[in-house]
């Protein structure tokens, strides 16, 4: 019994030293401290500053009107009065409105053809042609939804009065099938809301992975110099005891991340907190595994930028928040799963825009904990044969 406590109580001092001396490490390093707390608690501010307006409104357009009827003019009164247009002024022709548009004076051109009123008067379909300007996409899209809005308010109006024309006075009250937008997640349609819960979760991934790297580029430089002493006791203690430090430096920028960014920016939070919590552990836990597996490619501190320049990028673009999973080709998509932050953003939005709870997300949080003991497994391999005999090689170097 005497042995099994001693067993015990020697894991315990074990994990408490590796521990506090990691912990020192890190208050000594400012490149790690700028990873583990600055970039989780700037970045998301910086990002979601840029994107605060959330949707771009009132976009300049001119308007070449070949017709000059009632119609027309009803046309573009309306388009100057959706939210996602303005009227900066008339043009004589294309030529005309694409030099406006070159001098950066509006994005987009309506040409109204000629007989456009003439063919609603007779029941025909008119159409006009909308050219937009799309080095923007969100402006690009305010234009389309306004465009769109204009046509079926147009057409409505117009189905309105031939019934009414007709005797039906009780039908042409307005539209027959009105069409209402409800946006169950993000309320307000806005650009911000929509991208940034996703990219919360990618730049905690990413602040973990790199901290964690940079820690092991630091060890690695040191151990070539023959400066560094190895942490007692097993690979796997050592390994737990740095993931306890790197978890309690994380719990500020975690809620900050997951709680005050949302309140303060107003971005979707119908999630439970602690549910939320719950769903981000075995997230963390896996990327501080890939962090684990990333050491053995720094052998300097400062090649741990060059994963960070060629992953962050491509991980957004893998995560499927700007293009959808189901729609990239198998090698592409078996990449996606394997990146502990498509899970992360998946199931954090539907938990924290929809209000889903762990039991409807349980497919990824299932996937997450498989790829936190996936990596793990795969960290321990690393630290304990391939990365000390690679540093063991190089130190015995001339």
């Amino acid at each position: 019994m005497k042995t099994i406590l001693h067993k015990f109580l020697s894991v315990f001092r074990t994990l408490g030293e590796v521990y506090a001396r990691e912990f020192r490490t890190i208050r000594r390093d400012q490149g790690v401290v700028l990873f583990f707390l600055f970039l989780p608690l700037a970045y998301p501010v910086i990002y979601s500053l840029i994107y605060n307006r959330e949707l771009v409104r009132d976009v300049p357009m001119v308007v070449v009107d070949h017709d000059r009827t009632q119609q027309s003019r009803d046309l573009v009164r309306r388009m100057d009065a959706a939210q996602g247009a303005r009227l900066a002024g008339y043009a004589a022709d294309l030529a005309e409105g694409r030099r406006a548009i070159n001098e950066r004076e509006a994005y987009a051109i309506m040409e109204i053809p000629e007989g456009f009123g003439r063919k609603i008067g007779r029941g025909e379909q008119a159409s006009a042609q909308l050219y937009c300007e799309t080095s923007l996409l969100l402006r690009y899209r305010s234009l389309l939804f306004s465009a769109t809005e204009v046509a079926l308010s147009m057409g409505a109006d117009i189905q309105s009065s031939d019934i009414g024309s007709l005797g039906m006075a009780g039908l042409a009250s307005g539209d027959p099938m009105p069409v209402v937008d409800g946006e169950l997640g993000n309320l307000q349609s806005g650009f911000d809301s929509f991208i940034m819960p996703g990219v919360l979760i990618l730049i905690l991934q990413q602040c973990i992975v790199l901290a964690v790297g940079m820690m092991g580029g630091g060890r690695n430089e040191r151990a070539l110099k023959g400066l560094y002493t190895p942490a007692s006791g097993s690979t796997l203690l050592t390994m737990t005891g740095r993931a306890g430090c790197y978890i309690t430096i994380l719990a500020l920028p975690v809620i900050w991340l997951t709680h005050y960014v949302p309140v303060v920016f107003q971005f979707p939070m119908a999630g439970d907190t602690l549910e939320i919590f719950a769903f981000l552990l075995p997230l963390v836990l896996a990327c501080i595994a890939l962090g684990f597996i990333v050491q053995l490619f720094t052998s300097e501190r400062e090649a741990i930028f060059l994963v960070w320049v060629a992953t962050s990028v491509a991980f957004l673009f893998l995560s499927g928040l700007t293009w959808p999973r189901y729609a990239m080709a198998p090698v592409w998509k078996l990449a996606s799963d394997i990146i502990p932050a498509t899970w992360g953003i998946n199931g954090f939005i539907l938990m924290n825009a929809n209000g889903a709870s762990l039991a409807d997300i349980g497919p990824y949080y299932r996937n997450l904990w498989i790829l936190a003991g996936v990596y793990w497994l795969l960290a321990w391999i690393i630290q304990k044969y391939m990365l000390r005999v690679r540093l063991r090689r190089e130190a015995s170097r001339p």
